[in-house]
């Protein structure tokens, strides 16, 4: 069966290398997390991909260092924000998308199955009838295959569940930014072991994003550094080299294979840190829970739960 969102993309790449994405990153040391910011140098239109407000769990205090840093760049450069794109409901990191839409603009996206994560949190975190488990926190929810622009850049939206069901990538131009479906080669793939999530369905989904032609430019959400390697973060590999060198996801790795390793290494996993504060707020698309009846917000911590 012919994939017709792959060939939407592979036909975008290959016309896309002569008038490539202008890419801006911003590494977050304490999440881990690269935000980019991805523009058309003809028209200077924006997109700001996976963006992080500041949390301090043990104050439960919010701050805007990593965002204000975004924001002085954006206008540093003249940029117009049409998007503020999610890959997927982070667990690690809380989205600054509503605090840059206030002052940038911008629509803030994500995929449609973002309302699977919605029902099965909104239950988690009993978050009441007052939460819409519709999609209706973002402004627009993507499907696989749509297309779309950034000024004068195609893009085009690829569904790839398996870490989360709602994960998207986004195919800039002849880039990738492929959210947490895989890292570095030296790093390998994300966990499967969240609601939702699944080894067999990530596998699917990241062979679907390696079988782009071998020139992609694949942008990480995150890096973690390997244990016993390199001592400088990086985030930025290509479709050859991830194909060639991934520890967990190179060619001639089975689904089998690869299933009996990444459900044997999630078991020994720890939950993210910031894991229950995130999740709440990045399933209302950045969006602080509504504020109880003496004017503060409060975030929960089901017990034994999770």
């Amino acid at each position: 069966m012919t994939d017709s969102a792959i060939a939407k993309a592979s036909t975008q790449i290959a016309a896309a290398q002569a008038g490539a994405p202008f890419i801006k990153s911003f590494f977050d040391a304490p999440t881990f997390t690269v935000t980019y910011v991805v523009h058309d140098p003809e028209t200077r239109h924006a997109a700001i991909i996976d963006s992080v407000l500041n949390f301090d769990p043990a104050s439960g205090r919010t701050s805007f260092s990593s965002a204000d840093a975004v924001i002085a760049y954006v206008e540093e450069k003249g940029l117009t924000v049409d998007w503020l794109l999610e890959t997927h409901a982070h667990a690690d990191h809380l989205s600054a998308a509503p605090y840059l839409q206030q002052k940038l603009g911008g629509k803030i996206a994500i995929g449609e199955h973002i309302v699977t994560v919605q029902q099965v949190f909104g239950k988690l975190f009993n978050a009441g009838s007052d939460f819409e488990r519709d999609g209706s926190d973002f402004d627009q929810l993507w499907k696989d295959g749509d297309q779309f622009q950034i000024g004068n850049l195609h893009v085009t939206v690829l569904h790839v569940p398996g870490h989360t069901p709602a994960c998207i990538a986004y195919v800039i131009g002849d880039a990738v930014f492929v959210g947490d479906t895989m890292f570095m080669p030296d790093y390998g793939t994300a966990r499967a072991d969240f609601p939702g999530g699944d080894a067999r369905t990530l596998y699917h989904s990241a062979r679907r994003i390696l079988s782009l032609p071998p020139e992609t430019r694949l942008f990480m959400c995150h890096d973690y550094l390997p244990a016993g390697g390199r001592t400088d973060y990086v985030w930025e590999a290509t479709v050859e080299a991830e194909r060639s060198a991934n520890i967990h996801i190179h060619d001639g790795i089975s689904e089998d294979d690869f299933v009996t390793m990444r459900e044997a290494r999630d078991a020994t996993l720890d939950m993210p840190r910031l894991i229950l504060p995130s999740v709440q707020v990045n399933m209302r698309a950045g969006h602080l829970p509504p504020a109880d009846d003496n004017g503060v917000t409060y975030l929960k911590i089901p017990v034994n739960a999770v």
